[in-house]
């Protein structure tokens, strides 16, 4: 499995504005030498040194997440947030071409959804996307957000051959040679949300975003082991500070910390930090980076941690 994102915010897309960028340019300048721009080498060397929330950007792209695996022709996509433009614009000249889409949504909060639109394959006549969630709602959540006076352009428009699965139960969307089955799961969340484990016989893969993580989470049960523990891989949504998850109780969302605890009680061995607050600077999501893997270091826990950011891939 081939696990690549293409946005990691929360509730709204969050760019840089021009004064942060003009305050990382001040920094770097701040610690630039003479010695550091020598010869190229030395421009290279200075650049990798720099920490990566000055020399980069978490991205401000609302949340998707892409998985391929050994066929081509096919793609889950977790998640239609306005980071799924950014998706469909890098499979422009893909060879072989991507036929069959296979997009699984969490839930129906507008993060999740507004980049749909944007979604040039979905335009393309000789693409097959299915829709997936366990939500009765899917077809009129989708196309009610392509209708006026909310966007000039109805989902008719798309080309492609649109089918809308309502789940009830776990999907194989692909057959040997290549199974790979989806399960899902209920979280909490205002208005409910639903997690993905994706296993291809070898691996699992937990995309578990918009959750806030409670006791119940950690009921020592068959459902919670069958769907969490051991898993290689798991996206979790870590939105918060330990303070901000404090004040912003039934909000729906996890720190960093809920984060770490839940990943080490089932076993989990990679964990991903998602879902960043819009209103963190990189420096500060970075922080809660760092803070994270101090306290899983001294709690002894022994997991992987990584910081989603946009462009970062994950092969399992």
């Amino acid at each position: 499995m081939r696990i690549r994102f293409w946005g990691v915010r929360g509730s709204l897309p969050s760019p840089q504005v021009p004064a942060q960028i003009q305050d990382n340019i001040r920094s770097i300048l701040e610690q630039l030498t003479a010695k550091d721009i020598e010869n190229p080498e030395a421009r290279e060397r200075f650049l990798q040194g720099l920490p990566p929330w000055l020399f980069g950007t978490i991205g401000g792209n609302t949340s998707c997440v892409s998985l391929e695996w050994d066929d081509p022709g096919q793609l889950i996509v977790f998640d239609a947030g306005s980071g799924i433009r950014e998706l469909g614009l890098a499979l422009a000249g893909v060879q072989p071409p991507i036929t069959s889409y296979h997009i699984f949504f969490s839930h129906f909060h507008w993060d999740h959804l507004m980049g749909l639109p944007f979604f040039n394959p979905a335009y393309d006549p000789s693409v097959e996307l299915t829709f997936y969630s366990p939500k009765p709602n899917l077809e009129a959540a989708l196309t009610g957000q392509m209708t006026s006076p909310y966007f000039p352009v109805t989902m008719d428009a798309m080309g492609g051959t649109k089918r809308f699965y309502i789940l009830s139960g776990p999907q194989t969307v692909a057959k040997a040679p290549w199974e790979i089955r989806v399960s899902y799961k209920k979280m909490r969340h205002p208005g409910d949300s639903y997690s993905y484990q994706v296993n291809d016989g070898k691996h699992r893969f937990i995309y578990a975003t918009d959750v806030e993580l409670s006791a119940e989470d950690f009921f020592e049960n068959e459902e919670n082991a069958s769907f969490f523990k051991d898993a290689d891989v798991a996206v979790i949504d870590s939105q918060y500070t330990l303070q901000d998850a404090i004040e912003k109780y039934n909000w729906g969302h996890s720190s960093f910390r809920a984060a770490a605890d839940f990943a080490a009680h089932w076993g989990i061995k990679h964990l991903v930090l998602f879902h960043h607050e819009p209103t963190y600077t990189d420096r500060e999501v970075y922080n809660i980076l760092q803070s994270a893997r101090w306290y899983t270091e001294q709690m002894q826990f022994g997991i992987t941690l990584t910081l989603a950011t946009e462009g970062l891939e994950l092969i399992l």
